[in-house]
């Protein structure tokens, strides 16, 4: 027996075809068609709903399109970067989720210290009415 026919041999012990040496999975072809696809979708239909005007209502628009945004990444995550709760044992997805959770952490710390700072250091836009000082009066 050669060296090549031992390597043959004894390469591959059982492995999964799927899945690297590092347990990293790679994707067939069809798994990225199908990421592909999905993410046309979550574009082209939130690009229809403005360029369309249906939803004119703003806020709902903002949520309509955030829903979207979040199904897109979703859809990145998982068909493209290949990230479960298998791969190195759950640490790439434990590692996102605190990530994420620790961004809306800062973020919803960051708007509620602007949004008070703004109500305290302008009072004007509170409804307080703030008059500039008069002018002295000038005696003849």
């Amino acid at each position: 027996m050669s060296a090549h026919d031992t390597t043959i041999h004894h390469g591959n012990h059982g492995h999964d075809h799927d899945h690297d040496e590092d347990g990293a999975p790679h994707s067939s072809f069809s798994g990225y068609m199908v990421g592909f696809v999905l993410s046309i979708i979550l574009t082209a239909i939130p690009f229809w709903l403005v360029m369309a005007g249906v939803i004119t209502h703003r806020p709902t628009a903002v949520l309509v399109l955030g829903a979207f945004a979040v199904a897109q990444i979703l859809v990145h995550m998982v068909c493209f970067l290949h990230m479960n709760g298998k791969v190195e044992g759950g640490w790439t997805l434990l590692s996102t989720i605190f990530t994420v959770v620790f961004v809306a952490i800062a973020i919803a710390g960051t708007l509620w210290v602007m949004f008070h700072m703004n109500e305290n250091m302008m009072p004007a836009h509170g409804g307080h009415a703030v008059h500039p000082p008069a002018a002295p009066h000038s005696t003849p």
